[in-house]
């Protein structure tokens, strides 16, 4: 793969611009029963606490939570137990007996205590701003995440044009030639030069809480302004002045990637029937970037099953979420989705199904000529001169003779070579002979 070397890539100009702080409780989309409520369960879940800290925890700007600290005080469910010079923000807050008992009930309603969440018309309108479809995406700037890989030019140039259009992709062939390692390489563009992308903690719709922001899943773009470990940042949420809306995350755009264990139920909300809230599916987690189904056609629900819930998303990008009362609201699916199989297409899906899976990339074994760059990347990574002896003795009594060359070959036999050596206290070396005691062991059982 030869490409001319270009300048480093502008993160930047793929980040979308940042959702604004609200002024008001009106801009923010929540009433002021709902916040006051959250701010009652928070206060009777931590104790007595500082007008900041509930204004920090709550993720809203201190000029809107003083309109529901207000409105408790009149209501006698809250009360100040003292505070400083500094103002309002300084002040402690504490239930009172009445509050208490509201917070009670509003705790059996829904138990979610934590950043308040947006409405789910500005978490769409978030969603289209940051689209995949929207990523610069040109060869000089896809080199460096497959500059570990070696690949025919007309394969490399399939891959951009599919990033470029936001479609799924489906790369297929058989085992161990890198499909898995192409797939994720796409993702580290996307997670390292797709820019940064804003995610919401939660979000509200048809009257339910739905959590989205997940960091077992999203990367939190470093230095970003929702740090709750920078003073400054958090001065700034306060006084509501050159900030982020403290209710999103600022996150690389995400890589999801699942595998045999993905079911049907993964693809729909989760209720938690004690707490009263949702947690937004998995897939619904990878808007704004990628969600890869490795090894397609091995998952517990069958292909056809699969695909017929995407069937429509695929096609319209936007899904639809079903609440417990049976209500359907409509949410973007914004992603780039690659489908990545040792099996062939036509056996896993119809022709229907494969016309919408916009871009398919097959993946062959590797000529003798690829697979002796791979094998001698692979040796320089672990330390080892070439030796072409060893190629030479593996196409002699393997390739030669019916089985077909992985590329995946190379690394596993050059570290069982590199085992062998340190075990027997020897510099880590490769020759002919190890190559033979290597390959005896891990392709025995094709002999």
């Amino acid at each position: 793969m030869m490409l001319k070397s270009g300048s480093p890539f502008d993160v930047e100009d793929n980040s979308p611009e940042a959702p604004s702080p609200p002024e008001s409780l009106k801009e923010a989309g929540l009433s002021l029963t709902f916040v006051a409520d959250l701010i009652l369960k928070t206060v009777y879940l931590r104790g007595t606490i500082i007008g900041r800290d509930l204004a920090q925890f709550i993720c809203l700007p201190f000029k809107v939570v003083r309109e529901g600290l207000k409105y408790l005080k009149e209501e006698k469910q809250l009360e100040v137990m003292g505070g400083d010079l500094v103002g309002e923000v300084s002040y402690r807050f504490s239930l009172t007996d009445l509050g208490r008992d509201r917070a009670k009930e509003a705790m059996i309603q829904c138990a979610y205590v934590g950043p308040a969440p947006v409405p789910i018309e500005d978490y769409v309108e978030q969603c289209y701003r940051q689209a995949v479809t929207g990523i610069r995406c040109t060869p000089e700037t896809l080199a460096a995440p497959f500059s570990h890989l070696v690949l025919r030019d007309e394969m490399f140039n399939a891959i951009g044009p599919a990033i470029v259009s936001g479609r799924s992709v489906f790369i297929y062939g058989p085992p161990g030639n890198g499909k898995t390692a192409m797939a994720r390489a796409i993702g580290e563009f996307m997670n390292q030069a797709g820019g940064a992308i804003f995610v919401p903690h939660a979000f509200i719709a048809e009257g339910s809480i739905i959590t989205v922001y997940d960091p077992s899943l999203h990367q939190v773009e470093e230095n970003a302004e929702n740090s709750f470990l920078d003073a400054e940042s958090s001065v700034r949420r306060l006084l509501n002045t050159g900030s982020i809306d403290p209710r999103w995350v600022k996150i690389r755009r995400p890589v999801i990637v699942t595998g045999g264990e993905l079911t049907l139920e993964m693809m729909d909300l989760r209720y938690n029937a004690e707490s009263k809230f949702y947690q937004a599916p998995i897939h619904f987690k990878a808007n704004g970037g990628i969600f890869l189904i490795d090894d397609f056609g091995r998952q517990i629900v069958s292909p056809k099953e699969l695909l017929n819930r995407w069937i429509l998303p695929l096609e319209d990008r936007h899904d639809f979420l079903t609440v417990a009362n049976g209500k359907k609201f409509q949410v973007p699916f914004e992603q780039l989705i690659i489908f990545s199989t040792n099996l062939d297409p036509k056996d896993l899906v119809d022709d229907a199904f494969l016309r919408r899976i916009r871009h398919k990339v097959g993946i062959s074994a590797p000529t003798r000529d690829v697979y002796e760059k791979i094998f001698n990347g692979n040796a320089r990574r672990l330390g080892m001169q070439a030796c072409p002896e060893a190629v030479d003795y593996l196409y002699e009594r393997y390739y030669s003779r019916g089985r077909t060359p992985r590329a995946s070959d190379c690394r596993d036999l050059l570290e069982i070579v590199q085992s062998i050596c340190r075990y027997r206290r020897h510099p880590v070396h490769l020759s002919r002979d190890l190559m033979v005691e290597a390959s005896a062991s891990f392709i025995a059982e094709f002999d």
